[in-house]
Order: structure tokens, then sequence, then C-alpha cells
């Protein structure tokens, strides 16, 4: 892994003062106090390239001015029923911090359906988790910790993985490319648990094609991987699938008790949602009876990410039409971040 250093930091910084006043407005929204800290993403993402990192940037920021996502958190998906047929297809939440700070996203890979909504429902709902993260959840676990946190970590339950999960495979491209170009170097270890048996035989295939950084990235845990999580989290921080014991998944709560991050009910998805809501009124843009999604333009994926993802989608048809199965590693196919 490149070391970056203070020489590259001063060169990008350089760089950045001399953008435009627009691109520094919305380039403040992004980094939220910590300006250095968020080069350093963007050099790591680009292997210590000041060039490279700087064209990132620019480019990052234009898309945020372009799409308006500095707004985006002002603007609610309506109605909230509705909104919950998002939540309930596309699975993922916080569940909680490690004992150092870091926020727990966990991640169903294999039980989202992605089938209640357009594609663009479900990109303006990953983005709004995005920025409410950047946000509001990593600013006030840096002030209650004091020290930055800019990095969350996440845990992919891979329970129900199966060939119709190919379907999605437009979609999952799109969020992919959208958090490598945007959002890089926001994770700080990706743990797989509920790995089912033909995991290891697609993995194989996988790992080779990923960046060297992003394989050290990620660990495989055995069953539910709740006695290696519980060394660095607590157990109210588990996500709810690594409560069980033995491998396997659940999408509903147990006990009577809301501990199922994905739902819209969780703590953090109703914080989330009233959290657009109000800064939706303050304003001036909340219609409860107004609906439609924000659409987001599509960046074209990476000509090695493409290929990646042909590469994943051939082989997993290969080995589904084989066993009868297939698995889709698309949700981590996570270069860069």
């Amino acid at each position: 892994m490149v070391c970056i250093t203070e020489d590259m930091i001063k060169q990008l910084q350089t760089l950045m003062d001399e953008i435009a006043e627009p691109l520094q407005k919305t380039f403040q929204n992004m980094h939220q106090g910590f300006p250095t800290e968020t080069l350093v993403r963007f050099l790591k993402a680009r292997d210590g390239s000041v060039s490279k990192a700087q064209k990132m940037l620019v480019d990052c920021l234009n898309w945020r001015i372009d799409n308006e996502i500095d707004q985006i958190l002002a603007k609610p998906i309506v109605p909230s029923d509705f909104y919950r047929g998002v939540r309930d297809t596309q699975l993922v939440g916080m569940s909680g911090y490690s004992r150092e700070g870091l926020p727990v996203v966990a991640v169903g890979v294999g039980l989202s359906t992605y089938d209640k909504a357009s594609i663009h429902y479900y990109i303006q709902s990953h983005i709004q988790m995005n920025e409410y993260r950047d946000r509001v959840i990593l600013p006030a676990a840096s002030k209650k910790f004091g020290r930055y946190i800019g990095t969350c970590i996440k845990v992919l339950d891979m329970t129900g993985l199966k060939l119709s999960a190919l379907n999605q495979i437009k979609l999952l491209t799109a969020i992919s490319t959208i958090d490598d170009l945007n959002y890089p170097e926001k994770t700080e270890t990706y743990y797989i648990v509920n790995a089912p048996y033909i995991f290891s035989a697609c993995w194989k295939v996988v790992r080779p094609l990923l960046q060297e950084r992003t394989k050290k990235k990620i660990q495989v845990l055995s069953g539910s991987g709740k006695d290696e999580l519980l060394k660095i989290m607590d157990y109210a921080s588990l996500p709810h699938f690594c409560k069980r014991e033995g491998s396997g998944s659940s999408k509903h709560s147990r006990n009577g008790t809301n501990d199922n991050c994905f739902s819209l009910d969780h703590g953090f998805h109703q914080q989330l949602y009233d959290y657009t809501k109000q800064q939706a009124l303050a304003s001036e843009a909340f219609a409860p009876s107004k609906e439609g999604s924000v659409h987001v333009t599509l960046p074209e994926p990476d000509p090695d990410d493409a290929k990646i993802a042909e590469t994943i989608e051939s082989e997993f048809q290969r080995i589904g039409e084989k066993n009868g199965i297939c698995q889709t590693f698309h949700e981590i196919k996570i270069n860069g971040d």
C-alpha cells in the first residue's frame, strides 16, 4: 500500500486552492471540517498520484454540483409506506459502533431483491445513507471520541444468494461505481458472514481480480461471524443476523425486540428519515403528496471494473448452471471504497 506523504498532501492542497468557488463550497460540505483527511482518501484511491487524485476529486465535486448532492438529504422518498418497500428490499442499515468508534454498517447481500421501485429510488436511498453517514454519523463519532473517525466497518450477510441476483447487475454496478468514484476509502474492513458452501469456489475467481488494497480489507468469517466480531464490538452492536446461533440470517426481529437494522422501524432509519423530512421542511421543499425519485447521473464504470463485473457474471452463471445455484459478489466488488 502506498504511503501518503506530507508533500503529496501539500501538492494536492495547492491544486485544490485554485478551483472555482462553487467547487470550493461543495468541497467544504463534503469534508465536514476535515479537508486534509479527505485529500488523503483521494490520494489513497489513486495510489499516491497527485494529478490523478486531483482529477478524481474535481470530477467528484462536479458530480455533486450537477446532481445536487448537497441537497439530497432534503429530498425524502415519499410516501413513507413506499419508502418502507424500498427499505424491505434494499437491506442496508447501521447496527452500532465498534469499540474504536467506527460505525458498523450491515448489508444483506443475498436477501436484497431491489424489486419494489425503480433503480433511481434505490440509488437515491443509497446516496442518502452515504451522505447521512458522512455529514451526521461520522462527525458525531469524531466529536464523541475526540479524534477523527472517517471510515466504517461493513458486515456483509451472504445468506440467500442465488442466480436471480444477477438480474440486478446494472443497479449494483451503478452503486459500486458511485462509491468508487465519489466515496473512496470510506470502509475500514469488510466482514463476510453466513457464506454458503459454494462461496469458496467463487471467491477463488473474484479475489485475484481485486486490487491489493481491497483484498487486505476483506475478511471471510466462519458462520455468522459472532465470535470474531465480538473481539471488535459489543454484543449490542452486532447486526441481528450475527446474533443467531450458527449460520443463517433473519429479516425479522426476534423476541418482540426491534433489532433488525434493515427495517424502517429501526432507530437508525427512523433518525435518517426524520432528518430528511426536517431538512426538507427547512428548505421549503417538502410536500407530503409529491412522489418521484431523484435522478442521479449514472457514471460509466472504470474499464477494469467493467471487465471484473463481466468476468464475475460469466463465471457465476457457469457455476450456477453446473450446481443449480449461483452467487454474485458484485456487492463486494469494492475497488477504491
